[in-house]
């Protein structure tokens, strides 16, 4: 049984990546020894880890603060990295220019943007980033460090195939969500549409997880608005917490959608996730810009049997969809393979208040294509998505990065100083005079 250290914020952290670590650990526990080391308790991991080495540390990382602790052990120690986003952009420059560390900001975007000029960084230095972010991800030094590395999106997989070649990357399976039996929909429909005062005949569509413009709320909400104006009973529920920089609530009040919209907040509880989740219609799950990852929400809503409304993106076009503006679906694969039974209703970015009007009029009005999607979407998770898959997949990945070299020194001798860094240069600077050497990390 090898032992596995792992690096991952747990609940109760608001990200859908706590949740979904648990399950993982729950999962492979019998098979691997696992400690976990979310924040709180990072700093135990090196004395552990000096009286008994792991066999192997994964590190669950995402486009996020709350994976920021994350970094150092990473390069330090070698292992298996599952990416929750294609995209890293974001968090790590704000973890290292809040701190004004602007030499290495600049030193990591040079060494992991091969083909950028070094100059970009200044763009993001002063301030200019957000979008800008999404061009350069910032995570060659992650894929290129690690013994292995995992994402969720196959498509994106071959992508960072191509780009290091002598990298392992693999695919793992992304399971969240539960298949619910008819009798668990009809109890949390009835009573959460009753705790919100909205009507049971209503179509009701959901927003579900943060909503951030990025989640495209604000296009929802036009919509939703052009949608009332030839069908009325249709109701909103954004179910989440808005961010500081965007005010979901003047929004709602600007497209005088008081009445039509229900904001229910942060779901602390998995199981008020699920019910809300049951007690909508069809659920809305928009992304732009990305960072190339899957939605949790999304997956939780195929489970559920929830139709849903996606974007069309590079990295989910072996996913079998629905164009609005013809409601035909493109064959996957060969042109002579048969057409695949659509699970979501895709929206192009670059018609996208056009197809997202078209898919909530659609969608609010013919019931009959609403049960088909959501039955194709059940059936399509447990194919896909079950949380089976997803268990037998991280065993195989994990033997195979067991298989592969803890560190490649060509590659850690071409990491910014600072990546590398024990910090121990003033324990040796005080114990040189008395010609001493002390080297924490000679066992490691």
């Amino acid at each position: 049984m090898s032992r596995l250290a792992w690096f991952s914020p747990m609940p109760p952290a608001r990200t859908g990546v706590a949740p979904y670590s648990a399950e993982v650990v729950d999962g492979l526990r019998g098979i691997h020894q696992i400690d976990v080391y979310p924040e709180a308790r990072a700093h135990d991991f090196i004395w552990t880890h000096l009286k008994e080495p792991y066999d192997l540390i994964v590190y669950q990382l995402g486009n996020s603060t709350l994976h920021e602790y994350i970094w150092p052990y990473l390069f330090r120690y070698p292992g298996l990295v599952v990416l929750h986003d294609g995209r890293l952009h974001h968090a790590r420059a704000a973890a290292l220019l809040r701190r004004e560390r602007r030499d290495d900001y600049r030193a990591e975007f040079a060494a992991s943007q091969n083909g950028v000029s070094p100059d970009a960084a200044e763009l993001g230095i002063v301030g200019l980033d957000n979008y800008l972010y999404y061009n350069w991800p910032m995570r060659g030094l992650v894929v290129e460090v690690s013994r292995a590395t995992a994402v969720h999106a196959p498509i994106l997989a071959e992508e960072l195939r191509a780009a290091h070649p002598r990298s392992v990357v693999e695919a793992i399976r992304l399971s969240q969500g539960e298949v619910l039996s008819e009798q668990r929909v009809r109890e949390a429909r009835a009573r959460i549409r009753t705790r919100y005062r909205i009507p049971d005949d209503v179509a009701l569509f959901g927003v579900f997880g943060g909503l951030t413009p990025e989640k495209r709320v604000p296009q929802v909400l036009r919509a939703l608005a052009a949608t009332l104006l030839y069908s009325a009973n249709v109701r909103l529920m954004l179910a989440g917490a808005a961010p500081a920089h965007y005010d979901v609530v003047a929004d709602v009040a600007s497209q005088g959608l008081e009445k039509e919209v229900t904001l229910t907040g942060y779901l602390d509880e998995d199981d008020e996730f699920t019910d809300h989740l049951a007690a909508c219609d069809v659920t809305v799950n928009l992304r732009w810009p990305t960072a190339r990852e899957v939605s949790g929400p999304w997956l939780r809503a195929l489970a559920a049997g929830r139709p849903t409304i996606t974007m069309d993106l590079a990295h989910m076009a072996d996913v079998p969809a629905l164009d609005p503006r013809t409601w035909t679906v493109a064959p996957l694969g060969s042109p002579s393979d048969a057409l695949p039974s659509p699970v979501t209703v895709a929206v192009d970015v670059l018609d996208e208040d056009h197809s997202l009007r078209l898919a909530m009029l659609r969608l609010a009005n013919d019931e009959d294509l609403r049960n088909r999607l959501g039955a194709a979407a059940r059936d399509y998770w447990l194919r896909q998505h079950s949380r089976k898959n997803m268990i037998e997949d991280y065993r195989r990945v994990i033997a195979r990065a067991l298989l592969t070299p803890r560190e490649r020194e060509s590659t850690r001798s071409a990491l910014p100083p600072h990546l590398t860094d024990t910090a121990d240069r003033k324990l040796h600077a005080l114990l040189e005079p008395f010609g001493l050497r002390a080297d924490p990390w000679s066992k490691l």
